[in-house]
């Protein structure tokens, strides 16, 4: 495993299912630690490309490594590395939570006295400790998501291929998925998770790849994302105690083109692209107003950056 390298380069790939060409000349890096978002509309590509990080799909051309090495099939070292989470994840409905996590523990080679230490970090970590007894058909949509997560983790991969993992869930679930991401991340793993909603990952990325029709249009971070032929970009930011003085001190901060308060406190500020950097803007803002709670680059221009990149009616 070479440390300096991405965890996962890929360069070139093209691929076909009869005479429908699913990927074209596909080319992306996903860096090592990073929440990296795969977003296009369904049939763009996405599941293509990740069975090919996992393993499960020879490119008919081009490269894929992780960690530095080539993939050439189904690589063992690979598989070891990574684990991947598929859209329609079949669970086995007639067992208990912890008899499906140590069949799987079984499968990786693993000990018994080892699977039973596993077994119970990787419910604690997707808080089903609770639920290990439960049988898998009676859980809910979002339950079973969490024992499918459970499985992916339990030989304790760097690298995890998560496609669609908050499909169908409801908006509790969803939050609660992604703050489990969070915390993989914070542990030093590196995700890639394809959506077809970008927005859905536009809090959680450091990075995005937009894919359509099987071509790559765009692949880097949010915010390069949202200055694309942008004049401004804008930040929501939210103040403790806002009063009448507050948009007089707002026309004298350097950088401000422009303003508007969207309640409770909070305002959306304009700023050139070449202006002042988010630190840059927040120190003038603490300057002027030392009650500064809430400061965030504002996302809502990112659904119409990625209609901009994408073309109408994709092909199922």
């Amino acid at each position: 495993m070479t440390e300096s390298s991405p965890a996962v380069e890929i360069e070139g790939v093209s691929h076909w299912f009869g005479q429908r060409k699913a990927l074209d000349d596909v080319a992306l890096q996903v860096e090592r630690g990073s929440i990296h978002g795969f977003v296009g509309a369904n049939g763009a590509g996405k599941t293509t490309t990740l069975k090919m990080v996992a393993t499960l799909l020879k490119p008919a051309r081009g490269r894929v490594r992780i960690f530095g090495k080539t993939l050439r099939g189904h690589d063992r070292w690979a598989q070891q590395d990574t684990g991947y989470m598929p859209d329609d994840c079949g669970l086995y409905e007639s067992l208990r939570v912890i008899e499906y996590l140590d069949f799987f523990a079984a499968a990786y080679g693993i000990g018994r006295r080892q699977r039973t230490e596993l077994i119970k970090g990787v419910l604690e970590l997707t808080d089903m400790t609770g639920r290990s007894d439960d049988l898998i058909k009676g859980l809910s949509r979002g339950m079973r998501q969490r024992v499918a997560l459970a499985r992916v983790l339990i030989h304790d991969p760097q690298l995890l291929l998560l496609d669609e993992p908050a499909s169908g869930l409801d908006p509790r679930a969803r939050i609660e998925l992604m703050e489990i991401l969070r915390e993989l991340r914070r542990m030093g793993k590196t995700i890639f998770i394809s959506s077809h909603i970008l927005a859905e990952l536009a809090e959680l990325c450091d990075a995005v790849t937009l894919i359509d029709r099987g071509k790559v249009r765009y692949s880097g971070t949010m915010d390069a994302l949202l200055a694309r032929e942008q004049e401004t970009r804008a930040y929501l930011v939210r103040f403790a105690d806002a009063d009448d003085s507050l948009d007089a001190a707002l026309e004298q901060t350097h950088g401000v083109d422009s303003f508007e308060s969207v309640g409770g406190g909070e305002y959306r500020l304009q700023v050139p692209c070449d202006g002042p950097l988010p630190q840059e803007l927040l120190r003038s803002l603490v300057a002027i107003r030392a009650d500064v709670s809430g400061f965030a680059v504002d996302r809502r221009g990112l659904d119409q950056a990625f209609l901009d990149l994408t073309e109408p009616g994709i092909e199922a």
